[in-house]
């Protein structure tokens, strides 16, 4: 089943309307997000499922000073989401201009003028319009006065409290991608293009695909058993490292770079994802290049007996 991309609220396809929609940023689509989305698909069965987010993040616009801090872009958010049943993701702009409308105007224009939606649902926290002035009970409210249905939905909640973007970017930046994966109900992956690098990899007979970071998380630096997909379906096992490689100490931003196990080919402009599994151990300066030849080795040995043994349960 596909689920279609609309980024132009203000023309809407008649095919598109009358859906039911979960309201909020999605970053990550985490075990709450879904939890969110299977709520609303059991209160309105009848209706095709809908998301409204926004691109980019309204943090990214408030707080543009602010390091990268997204779990998904675009693109990765599309195929989780999709993933969960969604039909439809109304993606809007979030600039200066939208973040003026007021929280009434959120609702009847772009909700019920523009969308057409049926039933909306959101978390316990949602908040929009300018300044952040409407939230659940807002909505709830001029939402029954326009006639359309509205669901609160709790949060997902453990031992720690509840999902959150918040909760796993913070696992992934103390090294645990493991425990991330547990909340999100799959491996975090970084989605990007194919860079041309210096080949260094390569002259240690390690070749790697070069992805920058760009708007992504910045997780804990070092070298994680990783699986990459590739632009055509194509799986493979890897090991990937993330940070500045300081044996070389050439102070270019942090990137991600992975060596695919059993690949021989072209990558170079092509989109890959890199999921990340384990991390191996953390960011290391080496004294010579035979040293680090030999780590890499250590580590796409112990990347395929961790990789292995995942896919053996």
């Amino acid at each position: 089943m596909t689920c279609s991309l609309h980024e132009d609220w203000r023309n809407i396809p008649p095919q598109a309307r009358g859906a039911v929609a979960a309201l909020g940023n999605f970053d990550g689509v985490h075990r709450g997000h879904a939890h969110l989305l299977r709520t609303l698909q059991e209160a309105r069965p009848d209706c095709p499922l809908a998301v409204v987010t926004f691109e980019p993040h309204p943090r990214e616009l408030f707080r543009s000073e602010d390091p990268p801090f997204r779990l998904t872009l675009s693109a990765e958010r599309h195929a989780a989401l999709s993933a969960l049943g969604v039909r439809h993701i109304f993606q809007i702009r979030f600039d200066e201009d939208f973040s003026r409308l007021t929280a009434e105007q959120f609702v009847n224009d772009v909700l019920y003028e523009a969308l057409g939606l049926k039933h909306v649902a959101c978390g316990y926290d949602f908040a929009f319009g300018h300044r952040r002035g409407g939230g659940a009970e807002f909505l709830a409210d001029r939402a029954g006065e326009l006639g359309i249905g509205f669901t609160r939905v709790p949060a997902l909640t453990d031992a720690e409290g509840p999902f959150s973007s918040t909760r796993i970017r913070r696992l992934l930046q103390d090294g645990y991608p493991e425990k991330a994966a547990e909340e999100l109900g799959r491996f975090w992956s970084i989605r990007g293009t194919v860079q041309h690098g210096d080949k260094r990899g390569r002259l240690l007979g390690f070749p790697t695909a070069n992805v920058f970071l760009g708007r992504h998380l910045e997780p804990s630096r070092g070298v994680y058993a990783a699986t990459v997909r590739l632009a055509d379906g194509r799986f493979f096992r890897g090991v990937a490292n993330i940070g500045r490689r300081p044996t070389f100490d050439d102070g270019q931003s942090s990137r991600l770079e992975v060596h695919l196990f059993d690949f021989d080919g072209d990558l170079y402009g092509s989109e890959i994802s890199v999921a990340l599994h384990v991390l191996l151990r953390g960011e290391k300066k080496f004294s010579a290049l035979d040293e680090l030849k030999k780590q890499i080795g250590d580590d796409a040995g112990l990347a395929k007996e961790i990789l292995e043994r995942q896919t053996s349960r």
